[in-house]
């Protein structure tokens, strides 16, 4: 028995489209499982695109879809996993008590594990003192101090490629040496009963790039450049941009100069999200591995794959709905 439904993806995949339609049918609402839209102002660039979540009915009529997690913070202020499991918590409960069904869709992987496998997390302070000795290392010094923290062991690659990543990452590790037994859970509220079913959707590699692309030109045209430009000009600083990563990050790049045409621009960035798609999956594939059941659906339009997808929550058993 299921208590809630997840539809996980790569990125240009339809997965809030599909999504929105299955809350629609279940008398769902969205919890947005996704790590750049829970930010006010980041719109184009992070995909939010609302209006998915207006759907035109049969008679003529709007049916518009209750969200969470979207708009949530504004930057400079960060938002981590931790932050997310609790925003889940509040969204799932409330959702449940008004005999809702909580519908999780995004393609940030940590995110939807997070939810799924129950991390148990803590909120780790920023160590002022320990950044500020750690201000004048090289990278390679920073990832063997990490190294030596962590007993030699360094299981997650990803910290190592930028520079605020592994700084969290020694934070996180000093955080948890020093306070070894002891540590305070802070204030998560208690994990609600999440049993979701998973439902997986993407398409043939060449496909999916198609996609990528063709969505990429329709961002620029919308305007991501003067997005990210204002978004500079209201006080955010460029490094901050680019610690957003993908669209932020190169456009970022773009506007200080560090790419010398739109049409590198284009390029690069094509090629990032792309390789960005395939991290994705492999983060999927990884949860496989680690007991979670995805039910993957046949490539196809989203009303094909709603169909299959309604197939799919009819054969097993959801609390509290009669699909």
């Amino acid at each position: 028995m299921y208590t809630s439904v997840m539809v996980l993806g790569p990125t240009a995949c339809g997965k809030t489209a599909l999504a929105v339609r299955l809350a629609a049918a279940l008398d769902g609402e969205i919890i947005s499982a996704d790590s750049r839209q829970v930010y006010r102002h980041l719109d184009i660039g992070s995909g939010k695109d609302l209006d998915e979540f207006s759907l035109v009915q049969a008679d003529g009529s709007v049916k518009n879809i209750p969200y969470h997690i979207i708009d949530v913070v504004s930057l400079p202020d960060e938002f981590s996993v931790y932050d997310f499991q609790q925003a889940a918590y509040h969204a799932f409960t409330d959702i449940v008590s008004r005999h809702r069904l909580p519908v999780i869709v995004g393609g940030t992987g940590l995110y939807l594990d997070a939810l799924v496998r129950g991390y148990d997390l803590v909120q780790v302070p920023v160590n002022e003192a320990l950044r500020s000795s750690l201000a004048g290392k090289s990278m390679e010094e920073l990832v063997e101090y990490l190294r030596n923290v962590k007993g030699g062991k360094l299981h997650n690659s990803t910290d190592l490629t930028e520079r605020h990543r592994l700084l969290r990452a020694i934070e996180i590790a000093v955080f948890s040496t020093e306070n070894s037994g002891t540590v305070l859970k802070g204030d998560m509220p208690p994990r609600p009963d999440i049993r979701p079913l998973v439902i997986g959707t993407t398409f043939p590699r060449d496909e999916l790039r198609r996609n990528i692309t063709r969505r990429l030109r329709m961002r620029l045209k919308q305007g991501m450049l003067e997005e990210v430009a204002s978004i500079h000009d209201s006080g955010i600083s460029w490094e901050r941009l680019e610690r957003l990563g993908l669209e932020y990050r190169f456009v970022s790049e773009f506007l200080q100069g560090k790419i010398p045409s739109e049409q590198e621009l284009f390029t690069r960035l094509n090629i990032a999200i792309g390789q960005f798609a395939k991290r994705q999956e492999t983060w999927f594939r990884g949860m496989e591995r680690k007991g979670v059941s995805i039910h993957w659906l046949k490539p196809g339009t989203v009303e094909d794959r709603f169909a299959q997808a309604m197939d799919i929550i009819t054969g097993n058993i959801l609390e509290g709905i009669s699909p």
